[in-house]
């Protein structure tokens, strides 16, 4: 109990003789004499009281801010300054339209982003609704109900199937008793309790002796004494880990604030010197002075690559969703592209999350079972001869089989298609395998009718049944525990018969399947007198005859081990943390191919490890067993320490702060708890590793579609700047109003940078490693490429501008050249920059896709328009352009894009692709 501290008492009167959270390992006499409790329950009075000390039984719910608060924080950036700051420069110019349009991606992104964080704050809340409203305990000697937020440490609760255990127990009766606690370890298989203390050092997952806050009871009865409530429970220690934990912002995020700020103060001072030269240096009336800097703002804002990222970002979003992953926050998208290191708990994410039978063993031979999950078609056992074990074993194995058939009371059902076991995973297995070695289960169990049973018991560890065999003998047949039976067994099957039992060779052969990651179930039987009626303990419990073991494992998906070869040719590390046994786990995660040579460190282990060695190992290791809530999340943070972006997966409470820490956060669909959903980013609709890694893949091509709208919009708005500084430097007339300036951004960034955002992956998308997390938005390479494609431009226009001039063209006639020649280049570009890691001269770069197409199409109407119709004439100042001059605009276009590719692959060459 976690208010009682060692060495003093409780206000109540409440000893505290042992070491907080040991209750698993103490009796259950113990425990209540630690805590004054009674068997026959507390008193009202005293629970009165203990009420008062405690508090209510309940989580804590997260503390809402004001909604206004929530909203206005979700302007408070680098970035939203950067965009009203271009919506006031365009509005100042009197093109409302699209200072409008600036606006309204400021708006829809606050939104967006306060209706996402509302959910996120429900994650807290989440947990909270897991818990039954009421709960049986005894109070003054007698059996009633009471509100769950009113137990108290010393209550004794009642709990049996199908209910959920309403605070931390420690048990003091199991009959039968079977505990689903996925949500706290993420063990698929319910697990077996006891009354009987463990080691102190036990995991959460071994405390047989402990009914935790929020698991399911689902099979049994039982009844313990609370040992802890509300934020002391286990649940509750989860969801105090839970608030504790600081959402990150994403790499992106902090490249496009980083690079919002800079680019704002370098703009404003860049703009203030240039203003101050041209009045003082070259004579400017200060409002022409006034006009060409606003001029030069226009052309260096890219007020349309906010909305072009966001735009890029939702069609990953849609991309993902085609591919079972569902994107929660927008920004996960391009995270997921920066992913290093994937980690992932095994159950029915790695694994099917269906048991099978893997391997039979009877006294001299044994065989492996193909095949995997419930379907037995298409599977056979033996082949008609037999050949697949030696006919002098092939008796011993199909009566093990029909043992493990019988004793059994699970049954698969085909539904859509697919297998379906009502029952126990274990026992459904059972009957595949039944199936798979041509029995009809129906028929069977119709023929060898059952007469009496024994249920599983926790306490005894395994099953039995009475069945008549047909021609009117009775039988018994038992399955359980490989160490309870050989304690069962006097004599075992053999080749001729049946033969003394040799325990040292079945502890040998038990070993062997359970060092390769199987669960091991062992089967008996022995005759029964026709006139058996009824199996009792004593009889069962004795004289058995050992038939063989059975060992089960939840395979891998196949489609997974494909997943993680694709990841390590990425460079992204695959890490496996799981609440399973270390030897089940290393067993899976050399069929997965995680690691050449996996090995395993469980939480334990962790948790005695020095600061100095925990990140080098937590690097190193593959594998993690048996792990805590705690765990996870020092795994994560470990991981990020060491500048790697991670991925988590989960589906449980357990899982929530770790998913909540991680920089994407990955809870599954289909078996998560809404907590793990609402603490995470994505969600796999299909609970598949697989669509992990396709979503890494939409990632990283979400990423490049960035990069290569940042590296189109940048250097064209760079070209049209320097035309600016140029005119200002060296005292000559603008080559472009302003106005004409806003019109091609305009024009060109809603189609030709839009067109970028829907750009298919580049073939080496996933042969590349991860990028570095710190790395800018801007790389040396793009800063190369904003200077010389800047310079490009301005060469280019400037050559065809002063051309013009001096053929006696007046200048409006020379500015629209100008116009369409930018336009031009900008085409040209778009088509080299398709392809920042090959060449575009190729069939697929030139013909382009569809988006790319109608955008050039767009753009090519819009042209034509500006230059020839009189009311955009009037509008822009513009003149015809003849078809000499529309030919030289196109010449320049083809040498600008000829000089782009050489200049790409002396880069490429050289390795300056970064």
């Amino acid at each position: 109990m976690h208010s009682t501290h060692k060495g003093g008492e409780s206000r109540c009167g409440m000893k505290a003789e042992f070491e907080e959270d040991a209750y698993h390992a103490l009796s259950a006499e113990d425990v209540l004499a630690g805590i004054e409790a009674s068997p026959t329950g507390l008193s009202a009075t005293e629970a009165a009281q203990r009420l008062q000390l405690y508090g209510a039984n309940e989580l804590p719910s997260t503390p809402a801010r004001h909604p206004v608060v929530r909203f206005l924080s979700h302007l408070n950036n680098a970035l939203i300054y950067f965009l009203l700051a271009a919506a006031v420069v365009t509005w100042s110019l009197g093109h409302f339209v699209d200072a409008s349009v600036i606006l309204a991606v400021v708006l829809v992104n606050a939104i967006v982003g306060f209706i996402q964080e509302g959910k996120a704050e429900n994650a807290l809340n989440a947990i909270r609704s897991m818990v039954s409203p009421q709960a049986t305990v005894m109070r003054d000697g007698h059996r009633s109900r009471v509100s769950v937020a009113d137990l108290v440490p010393g209550d004794m609760v009642l709990v049996e199937a199908g209910d959920r255990v309403p605070a931390d127990l420690r048990l003091m009766h199991a009959r039968g008793l079977l505990i689903e606690e996925a949500i706290l370890t993420g063990e698929s298989v319910a697990a077996e309790k006891r009354e009987d203390p463990v080691p102190v050092e036990a995991a959460l997952g071994d405390r047989t002796s402990m009914a935790y806050f929020g698991t399911m009871v689902a099979a049994g009865q039982g009844s313990g004494v609370v040992v802890a409530t509300g934020v002391k429970t286990e649940m509750g220690r989860i969801s105090t880990l839970l608030g504790s934990v600081q959402e990150l912002t994403t790499p992106l995020l902090r490249q496009i604030n980083r690079f919002a700020r800079r680019f704002t103060w370098v703009t404003i001072s860049g703009s203030a010197l240039l203003f101050l030269f041209a009045v003082f240096a070259r004579g400017f009336a200060w409002p022409d002075a006034l006009i060409a800097i606003v001029a030069l703002s226009v052309g260096l804002i890219p007020e349309g690559l906010p909305a072009v990222i966001t735009i890029t970002l939702a069609i990953g979003v849609r991309r993902m969703a085609a591919r079972n992953a569902i994107i929660r926050r927008l920004p996960a998208v391009e995270t997921l592209g920066a992913t290093s290191v994937i980690c992932s708990d095994k159950t029915g994410t790695l694994t099917r999350n269906e048991m099978t039978a893997r391997r039979i063993v009877v006294s001299s031979d044994e065989i492996l079972v193909s095949g995997s999950g419930y379907s037995p078609e298409g599977e056979k056992l033996f082949d008609d001869e037999g050949a697949a074990m030696p006919s002098s074993s092939r008796g011993h194995a199909l009566t093990l089989v029909h043992t493990g058939l019988l004793c059994n009371d699970a049954h698969l059902r085909k539904s859509a298609g697919a297998w379906i076991v009502n029952g126990d995973p274990m026992e459904g297995a059972l009957v595949t395998l039944a199936m798979k070695a041509g029995f009809e289960p129906e028929n069977i169990r119709a023929e060898w009718a059952r007469v009496d049973e024994i249920p599983f018991d926790a306490q005894h560890r395994f099953m039995a049944t009475l069945n008549h065999v047909p021609y009117g003998q009775k039988v018994v047949l038992v399955k359980g525990a490989p160490e309870r039976l050989l304690e069962m067994c006097t004599m075992q099957a053999g080749e001729d018969g049946e033969v003394p039992l040799d325990p040292q060779h079945w502890t040998g052969r038990i070993a062997e399947a359970a060092a390769e990651g199987e669960r091991i179930l062992a089967f008996a039987m022995k005759p029964a007198p026709e006139s058996a009626e009824r199996l009792s303990f004593a009889e069962v419990e004795k004289n058995l005859v050992f038939l063989g073991i059975i060992g089960f494992i939840d395979p891998p998906r196949d489609e997974a081990v494909a997943a993680i070869a694709e990841c390590r040719a990425a460079g992204i590390a695959v890490k496996m943390i799981t609440g399973d046994h270390a030897a089940t786990a290393i067993a899976i995660a050399r069929q997965l191919g995680i690691d050449d040579h996996p090995r395993a460190i469980t939480g334990h282990e962790l948790g005695d490890m020095r600061d100095e060695m925990f990140e080098a190992t937590v690097r190193d290791t593959a594998v993690f067993a048996r792990t805590s809530p705690e765990n996870k999340l020092q795994i994560v943070r470990a991981l990020q320490r060491g500048g790697a972006v991670v991925a988590m997966t989960g589906d449980g409470v357990n899982d929530a702060p770790s998913l909540k820490q991680a920089d994407v956060g990955i809870a599954m669909g289909q078996r998560g708890t809404e907590a793990a959903k609402e603490a995470s980013q994505m969600v796999l609709l299909d609970d598949n590793f697989a669509s992990i890694v396709s979503a890494v893949h939409e990632g990283r091509t979400v990423y490049d579609n960035i990069r290569k709208v940042v590296a189109w919009t940048l250097p064209t708005n760079g070209g049209e700047a320097l035309i600016v500084i140029a005119a200002i430097l060296f005292n000559f007339t603008l080559p472009m109003s302003p106005v004409q300036i806003l019109w091609i951004n305009m024009i060109t960034s809603v189609t030709l940078g839009l067109a970028l955002a829907f750009e298919p992956p580049e073939p080496n998308v996933m042969q590349r490693p991860p990028r570095s997390p710190d790395t800018g938005l801007l790389t040396p390479f793009l800063v190369w490429r904003v200077v010389f494609v800047s310079l490009l431009f301005l060469s280019g226009a400037l050559l065809l501008f002063f051309n013009a001039l001096n053929r006696g063209l007046d200048l409006e006639t020379a500015r629209t050249i100008v116009v369409n020649t930018i336009v031009v280049l900008e085409i040209f570009y778009l088509f080299n920059v398709r392809y920042l890691h090959m060449t575009s001269l190729t069939w697929r770069g030139a013909t382009g896709t569809r988006p790319v197409l109608l955008a050039i199409g767009g753009v090519f109407v819009a042209q034509l328009a500006f230059t020839y119709l009189p009311i955009m004439q009037h509008l822009f100042s513009t003149k015809p352009v003849s078809i000499t001059d529309g030919i030289l605009i196109i010449s320049v276009g083809v040498i600008a894009m000829v000089i782009l590719e050489g200049e790409k692959y002396l880069m490429r060459r050289f390795g300056l692709l970064d």
